[in-house]
């Protein structure tokens, strides 16, 4: 697909991601889809209304009704789409920069669109083949004010609200200034928590932190976690449906360790759980352990989501799935990542002992990651080709589902192009920390030799 990748469309606001280019993905949207109703949520990047107007417009052009939803976590615009039977575009760039924005698109089913459906979308959208309404049958515009409630009200129930209670734990909360920080302090709260927050205020410039959540954004956090003497620490990204802890003392914690540690107490033998080919050697370990099995996809959401769908069709049993990056789905909740949700699931392991516990078993894997930006495209398939000759001398098993993963038995590197970003991705991971730097610097060197002589 030239225009989606695995986790919808984004670009620099403005110009990359232009009002112009929403407004077209909306009318082919609203072509392809041929629904009479379709919302729009958004999370809270300062160009998010401009260009939620523009999809506004732009699915109006074509006869369809339009739900405005306002800045929302992208669970929550989903969570909308499954109780309302209505397809959702949401206006989020996730983790990405301030200066960011981008398009997810979302079913009646609440779920992500899957490959097939995007690339009906995107042939639409290319060929401009899009379905224009008379004046008199363009689609009107609602405001919907009470989507965020509702999302919390249906997290309430599907946790275990009473355990979480009788804890008395503090959480120290982080939202980003994204969406999140319109839900989650509320959520937790009632949840029977002590909840203290930094850097809770809605602000699409993100003044705190930048919206991904990974260690070098947090410093924030972890000192309030031991300021407060908080249980545990919580982060998430622009739009919410990802969450990253801080143990009691204050330290980070690896997504990998939290998945590998979630995925202990939701699998049984028999089970499957679903992740992405930069899969954690924990995840590895529980999996061998239980007697579960391991899938294995390109690195995204969708593809996680199509392989969860083609596996419990078959009769087999996903109680979870998800990577490392605090993007975790569990299934028979909603075939969705969801922070707020994963975090009262971390929740009920922290109510029976510290986080610094649960995540022990797990220690002792280091990982090392870099990035390699490219300006055109000519830059970045010398970097791919240069990965591929560099896998091919390599003395390792070669796994190519997306990029070039080597694995050494003792430990793995990967290079890949990112899907949301101008990026070539490298990851690393080892039981030692200078054999993980070493495998990811070897090829960080490789590549970025490769893009100079591009």
């Amino acid at each position: 697909m030239e225009v989606f990748g695995s986790s919808g469309t984004r670009g620099v606001a403005n110009e990359e991601l232009t009002p112009e280019f929403v407004l077209r993905v909306a009318k082919a949207a609203g072509t392809a889809w041929g629904a009479d109703r379709v919302a729009i949520a958004r999370d809270t990047r300062y160009t998010g209304s401009m260009l939620a107007d523009a999809a506004s417009s732009g699915l109006a052009s074509t006869g369809t009704d339009v739900d405005r939803l306002g800045p929302i976590p992208t669970p929550a615009a989903q969570y909308y789409a499954e109780r309302e039977g209505t397809p959702v575009m949401v206006i989020t760039a996730s983790h990405n920069p301030p200066q960011y924005n981008g398009i997810k698109l979302v079913g009646a089913d609440g779920v992500e669109l899957a490959v097939s459906d995007l690339e009906t979308i995107e042939e639409t959208l290319l060929a401009e083949r899009f379905e224009v309404a008379p004046w008199d049958e363009t689609g009107r515009v609602d405001e919907i004010d009470d989507a965020a409630s509702a999302y919390v009200d249906e997290l309430l129930a599907a946790a275990n609200r009473e355990a979480i209670a009788d804890a008395g734990l503090t959480v120290a909360l982080d939202p980003g200034h994204g969406a999140g920080a319109l839900t989650s302090p509320q959520f937790f709260r009632e949840l029977g928590c002590r909840v203290v927050t930094v850097n809770a205020q809605p602000d699409g410039r993100f003044p705190g932190r930048d919206p991904e959540p990974v260690p070098a954004n947090l410093d924030d956090l972890g000192e309030l976690v031991r300021a407060a003497d908080a249980d545990v620490g919580i982060a998430h990204d622009g739009d919410a449906d990802r969450a990253i802890f801080f143990d009691e003392t204050g330290e980070y914690v690896a997504g990998d360790a939290t998945l590998a540690a979630l995925a202990a107490a939701e699998l049984e033998a028999g089970d499957t759980v679903v992740s992405a080919v930069n899969v954690s050697q924990r995840l590895v370990d529980v999996v061998t352990d239980v007697g579960a099995q391991l899938e294995l996809t390109p690195i995204g959401s969708t593809n996680i989501i199509t392989r969860i769908e083609e596996l419990e069709a078959g009769g087999e049993h996903v109680p979870i799935a998800g990577e490392g990056n605090g993007g975790i789905f569990f299934p028979g909740f909603r075939l969705s990542r969801d922070g707020a949700f994963t975090a009262a699931r971390f929740l009920e392991l922290v109510a029976r002992r510290p986080v610094s516990e649960i995540v022990a078993p797990y220690d002792g894997y280091a990982n090392v990651r870099h990035n390699v930006a490219y300006e055109s495209t000519a830059e970045r398939d010398a970097m791919l080709d240069a990965a591929a000759n560099h896998a091919q001398s390599a003395d390792a098993e070669l796994n190519t589902r997306d990029g070039y993963r080597l694995d050494h038995g003792d430990a793995w590197v990967l290079a890949r192009p990112s899907g949301t970003e101008p990026l070539v991705r490298i990851y690393a991971e080892a039981r030692d920390e200078e054999r993980a730097t070493a495998l990811a610097d070897e090829l960080y060197e490789t590549l970025s030799a490769a893009k100079s002589d591009a």
